[in-house]
C-alpha cells in the first residue's frame, strides 16, 4: 500500500485542494489609507433584502392591526324572513350594515328583497377577502350603495290621496282654463268611475287610467291642462320631455352592470314623485329623432298599454313595477310621426286654436291677473280699457295660441311697474291714447 494514500490533507478538507492565497487590492488599499471602509457587493444586496422584507412585514403588521381594531370577523345576521346576511362589525361593517337596515325597512317585494339581501352578502365577503381598502370592494360597494339607493326610493306601495270631488274638480279647470269643455268632461268623467268604484267595490279595486293625447299647435295650452289635470285630482305631476330625444334607454334605463349606469326617465319621474299614482306628461311625443324612434316608440307600446304596464321593468332595476295607476298624459303637435301601435293606445283629443273672442277673454281674464302678480303688481295699479284688447291681440299677424299674447302683456306690466317704482305714476290705466307708449312697435 502507498503510503502516501494515508497521509491525512493537512488543511483538514481531505482531498479538497487549497484556496491560493488572496492577493491585496491597490484600489482598496489606497481607500483604507483615506479612512474609507469598503463595502462587500454581496453583502449589500443581502442587506437591502432583508430591509426590504422588514418593510413588508411593518406593512402586513399594520394591516393585521387595522383588522383588530375594525373587528373583521365575519359573522351571520339572520333578516327579519330568516336571510341569513353575511356582514362584519367595525367601521368598514356600519357601511354594510346601513345598506341591510335599508333593505329591511324598505316596504319592497319579499322575492326582490331576497335578491337584495344576497348582494349584500356577496359585498360582505368580497370585504372580507379582498381588504377594506381594496379596489374590488370599493367599486363593488359604490356600485351596490347606488342600487340599493335607488330602490328603497321607488314608490312600491306609497299613493296619493286623491281629491274625488267633482265639483272641486271642475273648480279648478275652470279657473285655470277657458273653454277646453271636451277635455274638462273625459277628466271628470275618470274621476266619476273612481268614485263609483271606491263606493260599490272598495278603495282596493284598481281601474286603468285614461291614456290621454292632447293634440293641437303650438301655444295653445296643451302642457298646462295636463298640470291642471293634476291639481284637480290632487296627484303628483312629473314630466318628461320627448324633444330631441335620441336613445330608448333614456326611458327604459341601462343595465347597472356598465359603469355609472342609472335608471330611466319612467323610475326616475316616479322616485322624485314618491307616488305611486301621479300624472306623468310625456310631452312632445312627435319631437324624438329619427333615428331613434323605433326603438323609443317600442318601449312607449309597453309603458301606455294596460295590459303589459303592470310589470313594466327598467333595464337598471331589473325588477317589475306596477305602473297601472299612473295617469299619462302625452302631448304632440301632429300624430304623422307617432306610430300606428302607439295611436291605438292613446285617446286622441284634439286641442283647437283659440279665435279672437276666446283671447280676449283668456288675456283678460287669466293672463292678466297671474302677469300682474309675477310682476308685483296690484289689481288697482295697472287698469286696460276693454277697447284696447280687440287690436292687443293681433298685433303681428295671426297667432294659433296665446305664447305672443303671453309675452306682450308682459312687457305692458313690466313697463308699469318701472314707471310706478320710479315715481312716474302711482296708477295707470292704457287706452287707445297712451298705448303706444307701452308697445313702441306700434
Amino acid at each position: 500500500m502507498d503510503p502516501t494514500a494515508q497521509t491525512p490533507s493537512t488543511d483538514g478538507v481531505g482531498d479538497q485542494q487549497a484556496s491560493p492565497p488572496s492577493v491585496p487590492n491597490p484600489d482598496e488599499q489606497a481607500a483604507v489609507s483615506r479612512g474609507d471602509t469598503p463595502v462587500s457587493v454581496d453583502n449589500s444586496i443581502i442587506a437591502t433584502s432583508l430591509a426590504e422584507s422588514n418593510d413588508l412585514q411593518k406593512l402586513q403588521d399594520v394591516n393585521k392591526a387595522q383588522n383588530l381594531n375594525n373587528d373583521t370577523t365575519i359573522q351571520e345576521v339572520v333578516g327579519k324572513n330568516g336571510t341569513q346576511v353575511i356582514t362584519d362589525h367595525g367601521k368598514s361593517s356600519d357601511q354594510i350594515r346601513i345598506l341591510g337596515e335599508k333593505i329591511e325597512k324598505a316596504p319592497l317585494p319579499e322575492e326582490f328583497r331576497k335578491e337584495l339581501l344576497d348582494r349584500i352578502s356577496r359585498l360582505a365577503m368580497i370585504r372580507s377577502s379582498a381588504g377594506f381598502l381594496s379596489s374590488t370592494y370599493i367599486m363593488e360597494y359604490e356600485t351596490t350603495e347606488r342600487f340599493v339607493n335607488w330602490v328603497v326610493s321607488l314608490p312600491w306601495n306609497a299613493r296619493t290621496t286623491e281629491q274625488l270631488d267633482l265639483a272641486k274638480a271642475k273648480q279648478i279647470m275652470d279657473k285655470n282654463h277657458y273653454g277646453l269643455e271636451p277635455m274638462k268632461e273625459r277628466v271628470l268623467e275618470y274621476i266619476a268611475s273612481l268614485m263609483l268604484n271606491i263606493k260599490n267595490y272598495g278603495a282596493g279595486n284598481v281601474i286603468k287610467a285614461p291614456i290621454l293625447c292632447i293634440v293641437g299647435l303650438a301655444g295653445t295650452g296643451k302642457t298646462t291642462f295636463a298640470k291642471s289635470l293634476s291639481e284637480a285630482m290632487g296627484r303628483q305631476f312629473e314630466r318628461i320631455p320627448f324633444g330631441g330625444m335620441a336613445d330608448s334607454r333614456v326611458l327604459r334605463g341601462q343595465s347597472r352592470y356598465f359603469p355609472d349606469a342609472e335608471p330611466g326617465q319612467i323610475i326616475k319621474r316616479l322616485s322624485h314623485g314618491g307616488s305611486k299614482n301621479p300624472v306623468i306628461l310625456l310631452d312632445e311625443l312627435d319631437r324624438v329623432t329619427d333615428t331613434a324612434r323605433a326603438d323609443i316608440m317600442g318601449v312607449l307600446i309597453e309603458v301606455l298599454d294596460p295590459e303589459q304596464n303592470a310589470r313594466f321593468s327598467d333595464h337598471y332595476i331589473d325588477y317589475p313595477f306596477d305602473l297601472q295607476e299612473v295617469i299619462f298624459v302625452s302631448t304632440a303637435n301632429n300624430v304623422s310621426s307617432i306610430s300606428t301601435a302607439v295611436l291605438d293606445r292613446l285617446e286622441i283629443i284634439h286641442m283647437p286654436s283659440y279665435n279672437d273672442q276666446e283671447k280676449m277673454v283668456i288675456g283678460r281674464d287669466y293672463v292678466l291677473p297671474k302677469t300682474m302678480k309675477v310682476t308685483g303688481l296690484l289689481p288697482e295699479q295697472l287698469i286696460i280699457d276693454n277697447e284696447v284688447w280687440e287690436p292687443l291681440i293681433r298685433p303681428l299677424g295671426y297667432d294659433p295660441g296665446i305664447r305672443g299674447l303671453d309675452r306682450l302683456i308682459t312687457g305692458i306690466c313690466r313697463r308699469a311697474a318701472m314707471m310706478i317704482v320710479s315715481g312716474e305714476a302711482q296708477t295707470i290705466k292704457i287706452t287707445n291714447d297712451n298705448v303706444k307708449q307701452f308697445l313702441p312697435q306700434w
